[in-house]
């Protein structure tokens, strides 16, 4: 990585964090390149996928994280970073870029770096009303929770106010 003039990685390392920059629809592979021939550390982690064209089917990489890349950097150079034509924002919380944890990140590098199947995934929260997409349960909602690190669906009849829960593999299971 080409270091800006002036900037000691060793002395620098506490101060420079993580943060998800936000792009414009199909501009993250644009504003990654321009960042980092410009020397500012970025992560656009990818995934392939396979398209159909009209003559062939081809596979692609895309974004991961549709409209987002990870920008790590002093939180001075903040608003260096969105000079790039296709950067928006950061995400903020109280007005200043939220800080990503280092682990995250380096999970996210890790999984794509390895040789394991991936694909993104709808973001599910425990207690979070989900309906099944495929399997048995097909169209059935619930709540999402978890026991013993496995997925399971809570389905409950309010005006008896019993439940049932049953496994159910968090895949095949969507937001509502």
């Amino acid at each position: 990585m080409v270091q800006p003039l002036g900037y000691n990685a060793n002395q620098c390392y506490n101060m420079r964090s993580w943060f998800a920059l936000y792009t414009r629809p199909r501009h993250e592979k644009q504003v990654f390149e321009e960042l980092t021939n410009r020397g500012i550390e970025a992560f656009l982690p990818t995934y392939k996928v396979r398209r159909r064209w009209s003559d062939r089917y081809k596979i692609v990489e895309e974004p991961l994280f549709k409209n987002y890349l990870f920008v790590r950097m002093p939180i001075e150079r903040y608003h260096e970073i969105l000079r790039p034509y296709g950067a928006v924002s950061f995400v903020k919380f109280d007005d200043k870029p939220a800080e990503i944890p280092a682990a995250e990140i380096e999970a996210i590098r890790t999984l794509v770096s390895s040789e394991l199947p991936y694909n993104p995934h709808p973001y599910l929260k425990v207690g979070r009303k989900v309906r099944v997409k495929t399997g048995p349960l097909e169209g059935c909602e619930g709540i999402l929770t978890r026991k013993k690190g496995l997925a399971r669906l809570v389905i409950s009849i309010h005006l008896l106010q019993q439940s049932v829960i049953a496994e159910v593999d968090a895949s095949d299971v969507e937001p509502k």
